[in-house]
């Protein structure tokens, strides 16, 4: 008698039976459940050795990478989730429209950009440990005149904090595709990573379309902004997270106690609110400055929410305003943006 094709719950995809064993293993993210069981009573669980060898495949591909890498390099980041019940229908787009804007507008050679999605080969599946080590390589041996970006497209969540360093008591944290089995990855994790090792003459810009978002980095300064365009810095951290001298931006969907959305008001086709606005943003408006950027984008936000409300009551409700902290304060409205 056949068997159902079973999926994988982490990433949707076929799960193949493992020889000899009375296990499946997905061929792409490597979960392992229990052989031909029905979903709801499935024994979910991760193999060591399957993992090391993913990652290490991984990491030698990185390596593989040419040391001159230029002065500018990216990694960009969608998770759609397939087979979750809060599938992110936009994420793909929303990364195939940043990759087009940082190659053609923004100068970046494709061969610098690193794309993580579920429609890439194994080595490139945003796993928990593939997006590690993607961050990993996005700062290693970067010098002075440097720029680099990180953009994220997918779920993000709130975790109690566990070491007294955020003033709500709570981490934000990215859900990568295998969340459920892995984890998620901390702020805390994702500060070390990519905003502590930044040497003097060196820019990350942090481009975050996720919910929770705020304070994604655990930059020490939070820019508020009233109504009128006056703003302030906010010390942000309880602690000291800044960088080895260079400067660290994030752009981020909202504050950490609102909800992002992916929407079809702007075009027609999902694409994230904070995506569409940035992008749309750069390609539009000359001689940019942080403050300009940032007020653009806001307008264009609150635009959308306005149509998506006629249509949806409920949606009024839910207020999302693009954020801006930095590891520096600056003047945002003099300051010059360049990526």
């Amino acid at each position: 008698m056949a068997t159902i094709a079973q999926r994988c719950n982490t990433c949707g995809r076929t799960l193949v039976k493992m020889p000899g064993s009375q296990y499946e293993i997905c061929p792409v993210c490597h979960t392992v459940n229990l052989f031909n069981q029905k979903i709801k009573g499935r024994v979910l669980f991760r193999i060591g050795q399957f993992i090391n060898a993913a990652a290490n495949q991984y990491q030698h591909e990185l390596q593989r990478q040419p040391s001159n890498r230029g002065k500018k390099r990216a990694v960009l980041c969608g998770i759609t989730y397939n087979g979750h019940r809060k599938k992110l229908e936009a994420s793909v787009h929303n990364v195939r429209s940043m990759q087009q804007l940082l190659v053609n507008k923004l100068g970046f050679p494709n061969a610098s950009i690193l794309v993580l999605t579920e429609e890439s080969d194994r080595s490139r599946i945003p796993t928990k440990r593939n997006i590690q080590a993607a961050l990993q390589w996005l700062v290693r041996g970067c010098q002075p005149g440097d720029s680099l970006m990180f953009y994220y497209a997918g779920h993000a969540s709130q975790i109690p904090d566990e070491d007294g360093d955020e003033i709500d008591g709570y981490d934000e944290a990215l859900c990568p595709l295998d969340y459920r089995v892995a984890g998620a990855i901390l702020d805390d994790e994702i500060n070390a990573t990519i905003v502590a090792p930044l040497p003097h003459g060196v820019t990350l810009h942090c481009v975050v379309d996720t919910c929770f978002s705020g304070t994604l980095l655990d930059l020490p300064y939070l820019c508020t902004i009233n109504r009128d365009g006056l703003y302030k810095w906010e010390e942000h951290q309880l602690t000291n997270k800044g960088t080895r001298g260079g400067k660290a931006v994030c752009i981020s969907a909202c504050a950490d106690d609102q909800i992002s959305a992916d929407t079809s008001a702007f075009t027609g086709k999902a694409i994230g609110a904070l995506t569409f606005s940035f992008i749309q943003t750069i390609e539009n408006e000359s001689k940019l400055t942080y403050g300009a950027l940032l007020t653009s984008m806001r307008k264009k936000v609150n635009h959308a929410q306005q149509v998506v409300s006629r249509f949806m009551p409920c949606a009024s409700s839910m207020l999302q305003e693009p954020q801006l902290s930095s590891s520096k304060r600056f003047e945002i409205y003099s300051e010059p943006l360049i990526i």
